[in-house]
This record gives C-alpha cells, structure tokens and sequence, in this order.
C-alpha cells in the first residue's frame, strides 16, 4: 500500500463531558443536560458556548448509537450487542427529546441568537425553529416503539439464506450468480431468492402494517393529517415540496422510461432472446466471462485506493486511514444485514464503511459511492459541531454518486483490459437510467402507502403492480412470479428503516451526471467545484451547494432531458467503440 501523505484527522477534544465518560445510563448522563437547560444566558459568548457544549454531546452520544449500529448490522446474531441497542432506544434515547426541546426554546428565545454567524447558523437554526414546531412528547414513546420494529427487519433480513449446487449463500451472494452465461443457472439463482423472499412476506408485510400505523400516529400527534407531510418537515425539506416530487416522477416517466426500454431492448437482442426475464437483466451479453474486477476484499481495498488516488491524492488517503483503523467491513456473510452504508463517527471524526461485497463490478460501484460519502466526511471535519456536519441526503448522496462517475475515468485499476473497462462503463451508464424510474417507483409508492394509510395488503399490491407499469419498461416478463413481484418491494430496506430516504438519490443523480460532465470538460475546476461544495457541510441552503458544485438544484422536465441525452451520447459512442471490437474480433 502507498504512504499516506495526511494525518488522520484529530479525535473531537472533550472540554464539557469528563474525557473518561462513557454512556453506562440514563442518571448518568442525565446532569449534563439539566446543566445546559439551567445555565443562565448573559451574552453572545455564553450562547455559543451552549452550542458548543450542547454538540459535545451531540457527538458522543451519536459515536455511541452508530457503534453500536455497526455491531449489530455486521453481526445481527450478536445478542450482546442486541441487548445494548434496544436498551440505548428504550432507556437512554426517549429521554433525549425534551431536553432537546427545551434547549431549542432556549436558543431561539435568546435575544443574542441574532447575533450568531448568520452565514453559518442561519440554516441550523431554521432547523431548529422546525424542530420546535414539530415536536410532541406522546411521540417518544412511538419512536421507541418505531426503533425496535425497523431492528426486526434488519434481524428477518439478515438470517434469509439460500441453498444453491449444494451449498449455503447469502442473498448478496446469490445474486452473483444472475451474471452466469448459463441462463438455467441464472433462473435457479433468481427462483432459490423468490422462495427465500416469500417465505417471510407474511412477516415483512405485518411488520410494515405496523411501521405504517405508528408513523401514521407521530403525524396526527404533530398536527399533521398524513405521514408524508410531517416526514417532509421533519427531514427539513425547505428547498422543495411534495408536489415537486411529483412533478419529477412525470419527467422521469417522459424523459428516461423510454430510454431505459431501449436499453434493456438493446440487452435482450445481445442476448439472443425472444423474451428477457427478470434474471437476464444483470448478465453481460458479451461472449466473454462476466467481469471479476476483485478476488477478495483486500484487493477490493488496495484497488479502490489506488483509483481514488488517481482522482486526487488525499482522496485514497483517506481510505487508506480507514483501513488502518480497522473502519471497513466489506465482505457479504451469514448473519450479516444487508445493503452497505457509511456512517460518520462525530467524535474520532473517521468514517466507517459497511458493506457485502461478492467480487462484481457492482461491488465497485458500491464501493466507491460509500467512499464518496467517507470523503465528504473528511472534507467536513473542520466546521465547528456536528449539525453544520449533516447536510441533507441532497447533498450527501451528491458526494456518493458523483464519486462514482468521477473515479470512473480512472477504473482502469479494476479493468487492466479496455474492453472489460468498456464493458463496466456501459454497466455504469446504464444502470443510472435504469436505475432512475426504479427510484420513481421507489418514491411514488411511499407517497401512495402514506397518504392511503388505512390499504389492505391487496390493495398495496394492486399499487405496487401499477407503478411498476407505469415505470417499468415492458420488455421484462414477469410470467409466472407475479406473486414474487408483488412483494418485490420487501426487498427496499429503505421502506422499513428510513422512509421517504429515496427521491434524494434521484435528484443527486441528476446532479452527479452533470458534475461528470463537467469533470469531462474540466477535470480540475470541476473536482475543485465539488471539493468546495463538500466543505461547505450544511452551512448553506441546498441551492446555494449545488451552485457551489457548479451544477443546479433543477429537476424539471427540461432538465433530466438536458442530462439523460448527454447520458446517452455517452453510452452511444462506448456502444460503437464495443460493437466495432466485437466485429474485429469476428474478422
């Protein structure tokens, strides 16, 4: 591995909480908050020094509930670890919400609040005003409630394994097999996952029946007459409305459903086929083996480094500091949740990535999104508490996704051969199109189950098929597992563990293609652009961040037409390049 050419960012200094102090209780914690709420406010200083302090443990306890996060999504059998999460949601977290409560009155009604840097605070304190608006203390105990049902689904998901040539996969790892050229091994894989599915769709669907009911009561409670409304106040949407949403969906339903049903058209005469199943989706029609770009996580690690250093230097630094402190778990295994996440760990101020890797060229695009994500923590660390530190998913997944596309140009690492090379770029490509009405769907259908929240399982069933036909291109036939497809939706830990988490991945996709382009145009002003976006963390509205990065916070018909055709000239020319090696190779 390279010498790393930065220090690891310094560990958060205590200057409020005693340096030794760990979380053992709620009594113990309890005098640090009645000192904040009590100490009286004379100045500006004495304010600032309350957020100050107020953030100290804002840090340690968010270190604490994401470590113990990480310990029970890495091994879901960990009782241990079990025990000690749901004692931190039921003893330690409901506690939280009134001081919490009382400290925004108290900063808010303070007459030196004015007085803070409002080209820094002026978006914390919206955020608290709206906060204040919003809270009730009958939902602390509904968010406890709420807290331990989203475990469950980690724990369903995270036991499902499937029994493949005679051996015990996880899902992530069956699902290698859907890049086989042998078809009939394609369709076990796909139908061995089904069954595993459907096993539990009783139980993922009371268990959603019962996130809906609880969620539906926390809106009620604030006032609000549905879930997706108060769930926009409290994710601090300010800079866009439901309403929008939907407007975005119609302009992905003109604009990109069309092109990806020429995709997958393109791909189903690649592959020789009267008819393209749901297994044949993934698979690469090219004669060659399907792409193995990594042969375990190490080199998983070493590769990624390397590309991100080829983008910029501190870049694959930073992985590299993770690694050495152990802040990667990489590799897909029994007992271990499902999907891949970064998590930002506020008081040793180094990330950590999670995720199941199987040795896919997926793997590489997961990889580095989350490093992406890690990246923009490190790029935050300077700014003075951790809330200037959590911009919206806008924002970060604009971090995520536009490393995607920006460390493409350097994948190289990964595919020493400019065919293979060729090959995972169209991947890439198309799978941002193809990817793009599946977060319609994905968003469409939160808004349905939330503004209808009294459906039979019926009824969400006739509601998924119909996004799915409003969206999904008609070139895939589901014949035969309808029943499959109707709960194809369990399968979305988004659903269950951060609702309405979704839409944003589609607005900042269309925000890191155009950063691509850019990059395309400019490499160096481009990757300044979105360094300097990064660091601005959410000290600005999202607008002002996207003009910042040098791209627009637009998602109008206009403009996901502007970027999906640039898209596709892209995907076009490497179609060429790829059927003019083909009929080289033929001659």
């Amino acid at each position: 591995m390279d010498s790393v050419s930065i220090k690891a960012p310094a560990r958060k200094q205590r200057r409020f909480l005693p340096t030794d102090y760990r979380i053992t209780d709620w009594q113990s914690l309890q005098p640090y908050y009645n000192e904040l709420v009590e100490r009286p406010l004379n100045s500006i200083n004495e304010l600032h020094q309350l957020v100050l302090d107020q953030d100290e443990l804002d840090c340690m306890l968010g270190e604490y509930a994401r470590r113990l996060n990480i310990r029970i999504t890495c091994d879901t059998t960990n009782k241990e670890a079990q025990g000690e999460y749901e004692n931190f949601l039921k003893n330690i977290n409901p506690h939280l919400s009134p001081y919490y409560n009382q400290l925004g009155q108290k900063i808010l009604s303070s007459p030196f609040a004015t007085y803070l840097p409002q080209d820094k605070y002026a978006v914390y304190l919206r955020s608290v005003k709206k906060n204040q608006e919003i809270y009730r203390p009958e939902n602390i105990p509904l968010f406890v409630e709420i807290g331990l049902k989203q475990n469950q689904y980690s724990n369903i998901t995270g036991g499902m394994m499937v029994h493949l040539n005679g051996q015990e996969e996880t899902l992530q790892q069956a699902h290698k097999h859907f890049n086989d050229l042998d078809s009939k091994k394609r369709q076990a894989a796909f139908e061995a996952i089904a069954e595993c599915r459907l096993a539990s769709k009783d139980k993922l669907n009371e268990l959603f029946d019962e996130l809906i009911t609880l969620r539906h009561q926390c809106a009620l409670n604030a006032d609000y007459a549905n879930f997706r409304d108060y769930k926009f106040a409290s994710m601090g949407r300010f800079d866009y409305t439901p309403d929008d949403c939907i407007r975005f969906h119609e302009a992905i339903a003109q604009e990109i459903v069309p092109l990806a049903g020429k995709i997958l058209e393109r791909h189903k005469q690649a592959l020789k086929l009267t008819v393209l199943r749901p297994w044949d989706k993934d698979v690469d029609p090219s004669e060659n083996s399907h792409l193995l770009p990594f042969q375990n996580t190490t080199e998983l690690i070493e590769k990624s480094m390397k590309c991100l250093r080829d983008v910029k230097t501190e870049f694959g630094d930073y992985l590299e500091i993770m690694h050495q402190m152990g802040h990667l778990d990489l590799d897909s295994r029994k007992g271990k949740a499902p999907g891949g996440y970064n998590t930002s760990l506020p008081e040793t101020n180094v990330p950590f990535i999670f995720m199941n890797a199987v040795g896919l060229a997926q793997d590489i695009r997961t990889m580095l999104h989350e490093a992406g994500h890690a990246i923009h923590a490190f790029l935050e660390t300077d700014l003075e508490i951790s809330a200037f530190k959590s911009p919206p998913s806008e924002v970060t997944e604009l971090a995520s996704m536009s490393m995607e596309l920006i460390s493409m140009e350097h994948w190289n690492v990964f595919f020493p051969n400019t065919e293979e090379l060729r090959r995972a770029k169209i991947k890439q490509l198309e799978k941002i199109i193809l990817s793009l009405p599946s977060l319609a769907i994905g968003d469409s259908f939160q808004h349905w189950i939330y503004l209808n929240p009294q459906h039979t399982h019926a009824q969400r069933a006739e509601a998924w098929q119909g996004l799915m036909k409003r969206f999904s291109s008609a070139v895939i036939d589901w014949s035969g597992y309808e029943e499959y497809q109707n709960v194809s939706w369990q399968q979305i830990l988004h659903f269950y563990l951060v609702p309405f988490y979704y839409i944003e991945y589609a607005m900042a996709q269309l925000g890191a293609i155009a950063i691509w382009k850019a990059y395309r145009e400019n490499p160096q002003q481009a990757l300044q652009n979105y360094t300097n976006a990064l660091k601005l963390g959410y000290t600005r509205p999202i607008g002002e961040i996207y003009t910042t990065a040098g791209i627009r916070f637009d998602f109008s018909q206009e403009y996901v037409r502007e970027l999906a055709q640039f898209l596709m000239t892209e995907l076009e020319d490497l179609y060429l390049q790829n059927d003019q090696a083909a009929q080289a190779r033929k001659n």
